[in-house]
C-alpha cells in the first residue's frame, strides 16, 4: 500500500492534501509526536482517505513510501463520527503512556477547535490503541 506523509513529525501545523498541494487545515497547541497522512486509494468512514501515521524519524512533507500492511490502529472519535487512524511503526521511541496522553490532549482540543471555530458541537474521543500483533518494546 502506498502512504502519503501531509504532516511531518513535530509539526504544529495540520496539513491535508488537495490534488497536488498541501493546504493547512489548523494550528495545534500540541505538536505531532509522529509522521501523519494518509493511505493512497482508500476510503475511511468518514470519506476520506484512511488516516496513518508512521512511528520512526521525522519524513519530508510528500514523503511517499510502499508499506505491505499496517501495525495496529487507532481508535478515534472526531466529528462524532469514526475516524481511526493506521499505525505504521518503523523504528524509534514509542510510550504507551506518551501515545495515549497526546490522544487524550487531542480529542479536547477537536472538542475545542469545533466549537470555537466550526461553531457546532461535535464527540471527538481516543477510544484506545490496537497492535495487530506485538506492542514495539522500548
Amino acid at each position: 500500500m502506498k502512504i502519503v506523509i501531509e504532516t511531518p513529525k513535530y509539526s504544529f501545523i495540520k496539513y491535508n492534501k488537495k490534488g497536488s498541494c498541501f493546504v493547512r487545515e489548523f494550528l495545534s497547541p500540541i505538536p505531532t509526536i509522529f509522521n501523519y497522512g494518509f493511505i493512497e486509494g482508500s476510503f475511511a468512514a468518514d470519506g476520506m482517505e484512511k488516516d496513518v501515521l508512521v512511528i520512526g524519524s521525522r519524513m519530508p512533507q510528500g514523503t511517499v513510501m510502499d508499506v505491505p500492511g499496517t501495525d495496529g490502529v487507532v481508535r478515534f472519535i472526531d466529528d462524532s463520527m469514526e475516524d481511526n487512524k493506521e499505525i505504521i511503526y518503523q523504528e524509534g521511541f514509542f510510550s504507551k503512556t506518551v501515545f495515549y496522553l497526546y490522544f487524550h490532549l487531542y480529542a479536547i482540543f477537536k472538542v475545542s477547535y469545533y466549537l470555537i471555530i466550526k461553531r457546532k458541537i461535535a464527540i471527538c474521543r481516543f477510544e484506545g490503541i490496537v497492535w495487530y500483533n506485538a506492542e514495539p518494546e522500548n
